[in-house]
């Protein structure tokens, strides 16, 4: 009778195995199984992925409008996290006269923004510079709530630019209409042509006239 070396017994067992593996293989119902459970995994990755970018605080566009000492004011297009000092770089930076020590170039801005940059020696409450155009004091002292206002019968063109709506335009024409009939009142700015019932609705909590 013929005995199996120690060497015969190991190759015949792996290719015992490899008949098995390859009839495994070539089973058409397990190779099924096999695809269905890599699109099952696939189909969980896809889900992880999805659920992880929702998770992602990814930045959002937001428009700011800027005016006052850069050398192009106008409404630019930022996103969620950005600076001050990112939409005065939009708007060709600060002029020479720009008063830096009134404005905060770190502050994160928001959708809708408004940012004024005050002239050096020009008086404008600080908080109007950084955008906020709802600090209206509701305590009853009218002092308080007029200093966060602009008198639009001494004010500078710049400080009118920074009113929602105005822009160079409309702020040539106060400029012009106040050097010969004074605004005695508010509602007055209305007879400045293009300043009609809506625009003065918008800028009137911001405004005054002495």
């Amino acid at each position: 009778m013929y005995h199996f070396s120690k060497r015969e017994k190991i190759l015949t067992g792996i290719i015992g195995i490899l008949l098995v593996m390859t009839i495994f293989l070539l089973n058409p119902a397990n190779r099924s199984n096999d695809v269905n459970e890599l699109v099952i995994t696939n189909e969980n990755d896809a889900d992880e992925i999805i659920e992880v970018e929702n998770d992602l605080d990814l930045p959002m566009e937001i428009m700011v409008h800027i005016s006052g000492q850069v050398y192009q004011p106008g409404i630019y297009k930022l996103f969620t996290g950005d600076r001050v000092i990112d939409a005065v770089n939009l708007a060709g930076g600060l002029t020479k006269d720009a008063d830096i020590d009134k404005i905060n170039l770190a502050k994160k801005i928001v959708d809708e923004e408004k940012i004024y940059i005050p002239k050096a020696g020009e008086n404008v409450d600080s908080n109007f510079v950084e955008g906020d155009n709802s600090n209206i004091d509701l305590s009853g002292n009218s002092d308080n709530v007029n200093s966060n206002k602009i008198d639009i019968n001494t004010c500078t063109k710049e400080a009118l630019m920074s009113l929602p709506g105005i822009g160079t335009t409309l702020a040539d024409r106060i400029i012009e209409y106040r050097k010969t009939t004074k605004f005695n009142k508010i509602e007055d700015i209305m007879n400045v042509s293009g300043i009609g019932e809506k625009k003065f609705n918008d800028i009137k909590e911001f405004i005054i006239t002495n």
